[in-house]
């Protein structure tokens, strides 16, 4: 029986593209300086389609952390120190627009009328997580949030998720980790949890079905599967 879900954010609570292409653009945009060479070539290294305002499906900032992405990019803007670029990057992600997938706090409610401990684990920064979750009013709504500088390491490693398990008492064996990459479902597997991809994020379903339990259409489905 299932008693604890702990959710990855971007590509599962919020939809990834609808979320993160316009934030990407206009960020990368700023930092070209009307440099329209420049622009192409940040859009490059992080694999950000400039006519289409999506990440490509191997983007490495997909399921990376505000650090990992920073370094692809900091080569590129000499004038910028890595600690500079990164408060930069992680103050305008904290002010992206939020594509909710589904209207999230009365999901959240259901959820929690069933009992289950509920958790975030995402490699975004802890306090981007919480500012995103508090705009839509679910910040609260969680007993954890663990983000990749909350001292748990960063997935695909299951510290995130062992974690969570310590520090809420989730049985791992009876806790479902819930995200739309590959990081979500290694990381959720190697802590012993039951792994349940989504189709959210840019992976599809061929990319999730042999290495999740279970793979769903979105969070929306959750219930259902519950039951």
């Amino acid at each position: 029986m299932i008693e604890a879900i702990l959710f990855d954010k971007d590509g599962t609570l919020f939809d990834f593209q609808k979320t993160w292409g316009g934030w990407a653009a206009k960020f990368l945009k700023s930092l070209s300086e009307d440099d329209d060479d420049l622009y192409e070539q940040l859009s490059a290294r992080v694999r950000f389609d400039l006519k289409t305002q999506t990440f490509l499906p191997d983007s490495p900032v997909i399921a990376g952390t505000p650090d990992e992405g920073v370094n692809l990019i900091l080569p590129l803007l000499p004038q910028w120190s890595f600690e500079d670029l990164l408060a930069h990057s992680n103050q305008t992600a904290a002010d992206a627009p939020l594509a909710e997938v589904i209207p999230l706090v009365p999901f959240l409610d259901q959820l929690a009328r069933a009992n289950l401990t509920l958790g975030v684990a995402t490699n975004d920064s802890e306090n981007s997580a919480r500012a995103h979750l508090s705009a839509v009013g679910a910040e609260d709504k969680f007993d954890r949030i663990i983000g990749s500088d909350s001292g748990f390491g960063a997935k695909p490693g299951p510290g995130m998720c062992l974690g969570f398990a310590e520090v809420t008492g989730a049985s791992v064996e009876t806790t479902l980790m819930v995200g739309d990459s590959l990081h979500d479902i290694e990381a959720g597997r190697d802590a012993g949890m039951v792994t349940v991809g989504v189709l959210t994020g840019p992976a599809a379903f061929e990319d999730l079905s042999p290495h999740a339990d279970h793979v769903l259409e979105s969070i929306a489905d959750l219930p259902a599967l519950l039951g």
